[in-house]
Formats: C-alpha cells, sequence, structure tokens
C-alpha cells in the first residue's frame, strides 16, 4: 500500500491543467491537532486569479467539455470517483491532519465524497431536453437545460474535501467548467482533488482550476469577474451575503449554502432509549467537534422528559474522548484554529452571563494543553432569544431548552433567522409529521430516517438554492424553452 501520507505536499495552483508556482509568496498549513506545521500552500494574486478564471472561460468557450456527449462527461467524473476511493488511506491521512476528522467521521469525509462524484457521473447522462405540456402552444414546446458557463466554487473549512468533492461534481455533470477556491485554513483537501484529476482522469485541462489565495481580494474577484456566470459558495450567512451583493452587478447566478441553528424535537411519547441519546449527542453536539451547519444544535424538551435526558446526555458527553484524531479511540477531534477556539469558548462565557448552566464541559480540556481543544458542552436554562439559542456557535456546544406543547415547539423552532435542517423524534409518527410540516426549514428528518439523494439547503438566512439530485444539478444550469412548430 502507498504511503498515507503521499497526499500531503507544498502544492502549486492548477490553471488549465498545469500547476503554477506562487506568485505571492505561501503560507503554513497547521494541523489543529498539534499545532504544527504540516506543509504549505502557495498564495495568489488577483491577476493569477485572473489566469484561472481566463482558462476555465476559454476551456468551457471551446465547448472541449460543455458540448461533450453526456456519456463521455460521465465517464470522466466517474473516473474521478474511481480516484477518491483508490486513496481513500491518503485523502483520511490528509483529512486528520488537516481539519481533524475522527475515525467515527471517517466516511463522511472520505468514502463519502467519493459516492457523490459517483452519483454526479449518473447525473451527467440525465437528459438534458424534453418536451413540455405547455398551456396555449401553437406547436411542441421543448424545455431544455444547458449549463451556466464558469463556475467559482468557494468551499469552507469543515467538511472542506466533502463540499469540494461535492459541488465540483455536480458542476461538472452539468458541463460546466470551474474556479475551485478552498479555505487557506485547508487549501490541501482542494489541491489533493486537482492532483488526482490531473493525474487519474481524462478531464480536459483548464476544465478544472485550483487556486488557493488567502487574501479576501483575490477571493472577491472570483464573485466580481464579469468572466464568472455562477459562484457556488457554502460557508457563513455574513459572507454569504456579502457573495450576492459582490455577484449582483453582473447578476450572476449564486448557490449559498450557509449557517444554521436546527432544532431537534424530542414529544412526551418518545422512547429515550441509549441509541437515540447517543445519536442525539452526535447530531446535536459532537459531530467533527460541533463544526457542522447541520448540527441540531438546540434541543426541545418537554417537562416530563427535561431532567432524565438532559442528566443521561452529560453523562454520555463525559464520556466521549477528546483528543488526536489519528488515536482510533478519540471521538471528538479539534477545532480548527486558536481563533475559533477563542469564538466558541466566548459564546459559552456570554451563555453562562446570560443566566445559563453548563452541566458539563464549557472549557479547554486541562489535559490537552496542546490543539485547539473544547470539551463537549450542554447548557441548559437558556431562554429561547438569547444569542446561544440564536446565533451559530459551530463548536460541541448543545443548547437544551424546555416546551410545553406542540405549538410552542414549533413557535421555538422557528425562532431563528436560520432554517437548514432539524429532527423530530416521537412515539406518534403522523403527531410527528405533523410538526415536520410546520417547522421552516429546508430538511428534517422523523425518527433518525435520513433523506437519500434529495435536495439540500435552506430557508431564510441558511442560503438560496439547493445542492444533491436532480435539482441540485439543475441548480448549475439553465433552462432554455424552444418553440417547434406542429
Amino acid at each position: 500500500m502507498a504511503d498515507p501520507q503521499t497526499l500531503v505536499d507544498d502544492y502549486g495552483h492548477y490553471i488549465d491543467g498545469r500547476w503554477v508556482d506562487a506568485d505571492t509568496g505561501r503560507y503554513d498549513v497547521v494541523n489543529p491537532a498539534t499545532e504544527q506545521v504540516m506543509a504549505s500552500a502557495p498564495n495568489a494574486s488577483v491577476d493569477l486569479v485572473g489566469k484561472a478564471v481566463e482558462a476555465a472561460r476559454n476551456a468551457f468557450d471551446s465547448g472541449v467539455w460543455s458540448q461533450a456527449a453526456p456519456a463521455e462527461r460521465a465517464d470522466c467524473i466517474q473516473q474521478l470517483s474511481a480516484a477518491l476511493l483508490a486513496h481513500a488511506e491518503e485523502i483520511y491521512a490528509v483529512a486528520q491532519a488537516e481539519w481533524g476528522c475522527t475515525a467515527n467521521e471517517r466516511i463522511i469525509h472520505v468514502e463519502g465524497p467519493a459516492f457523490m462524484v459517483g452519483n454526479a457521473a449518473g447525473l451527467a447522462r440525465e437528459p438534458a431536453e424534453a418536451p413540455l405540456d405547455a398551456w396555449g402552444a401553437s406547436g411542441k414546446t421543448l424545455l431544455r437545460y444547458e449549463p451556466l458557463g464558469v463556475v467559482s466554487i468557494l468551499t469552507p473549512w469543515n467538511f472542506p474535501h466533502t463540499l469540494n468533492a461535492m459541488k465540483v461534481g455536480a458542476a461538472l455533470a452539468a458541463g460546466n467548467t470551474i474556479v475551485l477556491k478552498p479555505s487557506p485554513l485547508t487549501p490541501l483537501a482542494a489541491l489533493v482533488l486537482a492532483r488526482l484529476i490531473d493525474e487519474e482522469t481524462d478531464i480536459p485541462p483548464g476544465v478544472v482550476n485550483v487556486v488557493t489565495p488567502d487574501s479576501v481580494a483575490a477571493s472577491a474577484a472570483l464573485t466580481q469577474d464579469p468572466r464568472v456566470d455562477m459562484v457556488s459558495f457554502t460557508g457563513s450567512s455574513a459572507v454569504g451575503r456579502a457573495v450576492m451583493a459582490a455577484a449582483a452587478p453582473t447578476m450572476k447566478r449564486v448557490l449559498l449554502e450557509c449557517g444554521g441553528k436546527s432544532a431537534a424535537i424530542l414529544t412526551d411519547d418518545v422512547e429515550v432509549t441509549d441509541e437515540l441519546l447517543s445519536r442525539l449527542l452526535f447530531e446535536c453536539c459532537t459531530l467533527h467537534a460541533g463544526q457542522a451547519c447541520i448540527l441540531n444544535s438546540r434541543l426541545l424538551l418537554p417537562a416530563s422528559l427535561h431532567d432524565d435526558v438532559v442528566g443521561r446526555l452529560a453523562e454520555l458527553a463525559r464520556g466521549a474522548v477528546v483528543g488526536d484524531p489519528t488515536d482510533a479511540s478519540v471521538t471528538v477531534g479539534p477545532l480548527i484554529s486558536a481563533e475559533h477556539l477563542d469564538r466558541v469558548e466566548g459564546f459559552v462565557n456570554r451563555a453562562i452571563s446570560d443566566g445559563a448552566t453548563v452541566v458539563t464541559g464549557g472549557r479547554r480540556p486541562k489535559e490537552l494543553p496542546t490543539g485547539f481543544y473544547f470539551e463537549p458542552t450542554i447548557l441548559t436554562d437558556a431562554t429561547p432569544s438569547c444569542a446561544i439559542a440564536q446565533e451559530e456557535v459551530f463548536g460541541p456546544v448543545l443548547t437544551v431548552l424546555r416546551y410545553r406543547d406542540d405549538d410552542e415547539a414549533v413557535a421555538i423552532a422557528n425562532n431563528s433567522q436560520y432554517g437548514l435542517g432539524g429532527a423530530v423524534w416521537a412515539g406518534d409518527v403522523d403527531r410527528a409529521v405533523a410538526i415536520a410540516r410546520r417547522i421552516r426549514t429546508g430538511q428534517i428528518s422523523i425518527n433518525g430516517t435520513i433523506a437519500g439523494d434529495a435536495p439540500f439547503g435552506g430557508f431564510g438566512q441558511s442560503g438560496i438554492g439547493r445542492e444533491g439530485g436532480v435539482l441540485g444539478l439543475r441548480s448549475y444550469m439553465e433552462p432554455k424553452v424552444i418553440g417547434v412548430p406542429a
């Protein structure tokens, strides 16, 4: 087997099928578990980012990808899926070192992205044109979907490989060309993807370009350049709004997947099993150390269950193993940076000042002086409108709120600027579905049922548009209607 570290390297930018040296120096990539520099990444000026856009523009306009047969595109994307699976161990090593992936999260960060790209290969074969039953048509009406053009993809640091693969796969399946810019905290994930595209697929030069600038100006160029047709962004709602504003003058299409403050509701008739509690802790608090927008970071409990559930959850949280993700026994890895650790700690301290009670956690582990770690934390006695119940913490912090009846549970769940996810756990499934239908959110599970290849996105400040499935594919395409004489 190949050395699992072989994909950790000091890469250049990937532009027009070639590796290009940095034109403004390099910056360090830090392992959040050890605080040690693990590699360096190439910085890029606005001019160099513009060259990546030019390469993508030329590749699109040439038709080498957009006009290729669907089967040809599908085969190339499937090559990428196969490469991601073949190099799973090496990618896992990068995931552990660059963004703190633990063993219990591996499938989300490693194998899952390969399957997403494989699914995109299938979507590439979706018919792009079909007759439309249009009222009042004098002849035949065709509805056709065409690629948008050049897509700039901006991804965050929490699930970098997953989001890079998902977005690149869908954009390629639709026939677009791409400039991918990852977070400067996790640039290697994108450069690894570029390396596998370069070495193990027949995707033509210029179709996928990867640049890793760390400046706001260079990043903003990808939202402002008139040669870019669409911006696909995942990250905070604040940055998402800035992306929208920057894209507005040229009316770029935008796909935004932003923050969340989702609620999990337990009804008074649910059986509270140990399995349920384990899922709640993982899906509400400890998944990737709480650094996931989809976390149900508010837990809504009726009075009859409150004390028992909180006590049992706190015991589970105390048993979580926090530490370096290269240790297979670790279940909660580090936060991404020292700055983010300070931010999470600040949220908890503010919650305490606002009257919340720390049931467990609430601090940096004393036994881990090195690394950006924070204990799984459970808070009670907060009000639904206080900051800890309203703002996205992005750390292993669960806020427990009481409710009186189903109406109040729905009201509390909807008392948020966000609307990304959620869950209802109940003995009566019909009751749970009725509650779910009233919650303003993009996706919600009943008794842990996870939707399959379905559209993913949110209401309100959680974003615009959907990713996943055929609807997600169409987000990267423009509809065209053709009237044909009878």
